[in-house]
C-alpha cells in the first residue's frame, strides 16, 4: 500500500526535488531557458525557502520525494502578493488528488502568511494544471507581474485570497 506525506522541505530533499522539477520539462516539451529548469533556486530548494512568509512543501510516496510546491513573496512587487512556485509532480502520483491537496496546503499557507493575492506563472503545455488553477479561482492576466525571471512562461494568473 502506498503512503503519501506532505511536509516541509529538508536540506536532504534538494537533489530529489530538483530531479522531479527538471524531468517535467522534456516530458512536456517545455523550454528549459527562462524557466524553473535553469532557475538558480532549483538545485537549492531548501535554502531558497528559508525567508519570512515563504515555505516549500514536499510530497513523499513511501519515503521517496515525488513532488513539491511552495509559496514565496512575488519578487519586485507589492508585499501583499505571493507567488505559487515550482509545483511539480512525478508521473507516478498524478491523477491521485495529491496536486489538489498540495494546492490547498499552499493556499492555506499564503493566507496564514497574510497575503491578499496569489500569483502564478505556468506553461501552456501544462493544461491540466492550468485547468486546476482556473477551477480554484485563478484568473488569467495579459502580462506577467513582478520579476520572476521566467520569461518563457506564457501563462500568468492571479487569485484573491480574501
Amino acid at each position: 500500500m502506498n503512503t503519501f506525506l506532505i511536509r516541509k522541505i529538508k536540506p536532504e530533499d534538494n537533489t530529489a526535488i530538483e530531479k522531479v522539477i527538471k524531468d517535467i520539462f522534456p516530458e512536456f516539451n517545455m523550454p528549459m531557458v527562462g524557466t524553473a529548469y535553469e532557475d538558480k533556486e532549483t538545485p537549492r530548494m531548501f535554502e531558497s525557502y528559508q525567508g519570512e512568509k515563504e515555505v516549500y512543501y514536499i510530497i513523499e510516496e513511501n519515503g521517496t520525494v515525488v513532488g513539491g510546491g511552495g509559496i514565496k513573496p512575488l519578487r519586485d512587487f507589492e508585499t501583499e502578493v505571493c507567488e505559487l512556485q515550482k509545483m511539480y509532480f512525478s508521473p507516478t502520483i498524478r491523477g491521485k488528488g495529491l496536486g489538489k491537496k498540495m494546492f490547498d496546503k499552499c493556499m492555506q499557507a499564503a493566507k496564514d502568511f497574510g497575503y491578499r493575492k496569489c500569483y502564478l506563472e505556468s506553461a501552456l503545455q501544462l493544461k491540466v494544471a492550468i485547468h486546476i488553477y482556473e477551477k480554484n479561482g485563478f484568473i488569467h492576466l495579459d502580462k506577467p507581474l513582478g520579476n520572476t525571471g521566467h520569461y518563457s512562461c506564457g501563462v500568468w494568473m492571479i487569485k484573491d485570497l480574501e
